[in-house]
């Protein structure tokens, strides 16, 4: 089994709480990132560059979490991809509140749960391959990125013109 990397030693930084600040950058594979329509893809590593700090009852670690996404484009369907950027600060303490902080196992803290939990609320939940991505036509499917179609502005339900309008001045 291989060895965790986010896995690491705080023993020098428990003697010197206080002001004390241990920089740490670590990066590995974490499995099963995904979302409804995005996710991380396999072997693509997730960085946690991240500084901690003892405090009172723990060790307080504030920084980013950085990886690449791919998905399907909501409006296209075509093929989307990006970049998760996380700022993180969360703290760990022995006996901790699963769902408040992080927990200590005595001289070690594990990263990859904060990791996780980063990437995870980060992931778009309706990815877009590009912010004007016109999509496809309702009509006959066509994908309005690569051009028009022949298809007629179908003639809307008059109940509808004050959103049609809202639509419009956007």
């Amino acid at each position: 089994m291989a060895p965790n990397p986010f896995l690491v030693s705080v023993t020098a930084l428990k003697r010197g709480p206080g002001g004390t600040v241990q920089s740490e950058r670590r990066c590995g594979v974490l499995a099963g990132l995904a979302v409804t329509s995005a996710h991380v893809p396999d072997g693509i590593e997730v960085c946690v560059d991240v500084d901690l700090e003892s405090v009172h009852g723990g060790i307080m670690a504030h920084g980013t979490v950085t990886t690449t996404w791919e998905g399907e484009c909501r409006r296209c369907l075509g093929p989307a991809a990006g970049t998760v950027h996380a700022e993180v600060r969360e703290l760990f303490e022995p006996g901790s509140d699963a769902d408040e902080t992080y927990p200590l196992m005595g001289e070690q803290l594990d990263l990859a749960p904060l990791a996780r939990d980063a990437v995870l609320l980060e992931l778009p939940q309706a990815p877009l391959c590009a912010e004007a991505c016109q999509g496809l036509c309702p009509t006959c499917g066509a994908n309005l990125n690569e051009g028009g179609c022949s298809c007629r502005a179908q003639a809307t339900d008059p109940r509808w013109a004050a959103l049609d309008a809202l639509r419009h001045e956007t």
